[in-house]
């Protein structure tokens, strides 16, 4: 059950409906100002996109052990949902000055996006837009893209291949010649030695129909970039196959880069190449079950999306029919320009297996049960490049003063998901002697990427600034705790935490650090 708070803050949560003896108790935690609750609906929630907190912001949800005494109490002891009001994005009807408030918010994000280096700053560009970055023009992702990029791929990996039986990981050549037999010239990109291009073309002897026969032949020898990762999945069927002992379902999974022609504009017949990280699994299952698997992977793929979002209703999926009128779904994010395709899931038959091994049937029968016959073939492809984007507007807070007259935001914040964050801690120094507070941060810096906390080393930064300054920057960053080394660690070991998302601060002996961030981070994987 549902229901919405009647507080200024309007969160929305579950709750446990019990009995006990003959009377119904209902139980919830809010952390907010109740001044009532009342039973909302689903759909009710979703044609209205409240602003629904994610459940590993919670600190019901953070099992953490019941010997961190402390700064678990106050640092996890808040809402996620602020208190002042916040702007989110969202794609339903805006008025006037919510359009503006809405672009504003656009405008701040990719200002903090670029600054902070999740993508690639263009200084060339007359003015900076998501057009660019949505159209795949852009310079690609900054350092801390990257990483997040990285994360987001770790945690595919993990969900599809490493904790999930008959799953298997499979790695396909960028550039692959036999991809060319068959393959029409003008639905591909290829890549040719500009040497001998230049060559032909400079060639005064040649005729124009020597020119074109020599150009067709340069086309059918050389090599494709690969458009997908299917190919390359198929190619590896027999394989995998022999692997499981022909016993049907099975998968395939990789996650790697493909190409794609884009136009320039559609004036002229410029095309360039735009690159995507994509992550593919190809599921091999009997014909019988290819409508369930279906239905079971689009449950699976949604419920992993909204997993790491704080509004996990940006994600929605659509059924469609193929060309042979075969069922299949795709999943959209809604970003502030519109929904976006992330990722597509295609039942397609037997078909492509019969086209890449011809006359060899028999070799491709896998065991259902008692019967064999040719799998049908489910392809599930994400791509991460737009899931990074996703991400980053789904986290992107901004809160507003609690005075009517200043209209600045106050506090700018990326709240990404503990898992997906590129940088987990923040090492920085307060006030005291300057060279043994530095030793004691390589010390614990050197402990807690052994641990695989990834840090920051603020305390390597020559130039002075406030707390506060520090801490809007690591905010910016999507940082999850601050570590303060003082003179006061010299003198009782004792360090000052903050947290991102609660702005709590609170003192932890240094040797406590290590437990209590690891379990904090394992206990959001498992919300």
């Amino acid at each position: 059950m549902l229901l919405q708070s009647g507080s200024s803050c309007g969160c929305c949560f579950r709750v446990r409906v019990g009995a006990r003896g003959s009377r119904w108790s209902f139980w919830a935690r809010h952390f907010g100002l109740s001044s009532g609750l009342k039973v909302v609906g689903r759909g009710w929630l979703d044609s209205r996109r409240l602003p629904v907190g994610a459940p590993w912001m919670h600190a019901q949800n953070l099992r953490l052990p019941v010997e961190l005494l402390g700064a678990p109490s106050r640092l996890l002891g808040r809402s996620s949902v602020p208190v002042l009001a916040m702007v989110r994005f969202h794609t339903g009807s805006l008025s006037n000055a919510g359009r503006q408030q809405h672009s504003e918010a656009a405008e701040a994000l990719l200002d903090i996006c670029e600054r902070r280096h999740f993508l690639r700053r263009r200084e060339a560009a007359p003015q900076r837009t998501w057009d660019s970055y949505r159209e795949g023009s852009h310079l690609g992702f900054g350092p801390l893209g990257v990483e997040l990029r990285k994360n987001l791929a770790a945690q595919w990996w993990e969900t599809i291949v490493v904790f999930r039986e008959q799953v298997f990981a499979v790695d396909t050549p960028v550039l692959d010649s036999s991809e060319t037999v068959g393959a029409p010239l003008g639905e591909c990109l290829r890549v040719l030695p500009s040497k001998t291009l230049w060559e032909v073309l400079e060639n005064e002897d040649l005729s124009k129909q020597e020119v074109l026969a020599s150009l067709k032949t340069m086309l059918k020898v050389s090599g494709m970039l690969r458009g997908s990762l299917l190919h390359g999945a198929l190619q590896q069927y027999v394989n995998c196959l022999e692997l499981v002992n022909k016993k049907l379902p099975f998968g395939v999974a990789q996650i790697g880069v493909c190409f794609h022609p884009v136009k320039n504009n559609e004036e002229d017949n410029h095309v360039r190449t735009d690159e995507r990280t994509m992550a593919s699994l190809v599921w091999y299952s009997s014909a019988r079950t290819a409508g369930q698997w279906l239905d079971y992977w689009l449950r699976q793929r949604l419920q992993w999306w909204r997993k790491f979002a704080i509004s996990p209703s940006n994600f929605s999926s659509s059924d469609y029919h193929g060309e042979e009128g075969r069922r299949g779904s795709n999943i959209y994010y809604s970003f502030p320009w519109g929904e976006e395709l992330i990722e597509t899931l295609r039942n397609l038959g037997d078909t492509k297996l019969l086209q890449m091994y011809p006359g060899k049937a028999s070799q491709l029968h896998g065991r259902d049960g008692r019967k064999n016959a040719v799998p049908h073939i489910l392809s599930v492809s994400g791509n991460l490049d737009y899931g990074v984007l996703a991400y980053l507007c789904d986290c992107m807070h901004l809160n507003e003063n609690a005075l009517p007259r200043q209209k600045a935001f106050q506090r700018k914040v990326l709240k990404l998901h503990p898992c997906l964050t590129p940088v987990k801690v923040a090492l920085d120094v307060g006030r005291g002697p300057t060279t043994e507070l530095r030793q004691v941060c390589q010390g614990l810096f050197s402990e807690l990427l052994e641990n695989g906390i990834s840090v920051w080393p603020g305390y390597l930064e020559t130039m002075q600034s406030s707390l506060e300054q520090l801490y809007a920057k690591y905010d910016e960053m999507s940082v999850l705790f601050t570590i303060l080394v003082s003179d006061t660690t010299l003198e009782s070991g004792v360090v000052q935490l903050r947290s991102r998302d609660t702005t709590m601060k609170e003192m932890m002996h240094i040797s406590r650090l290590k437990d209590f961030l690891t379990k904090y981070i394992s206990a959001a994987k498992d919300v």
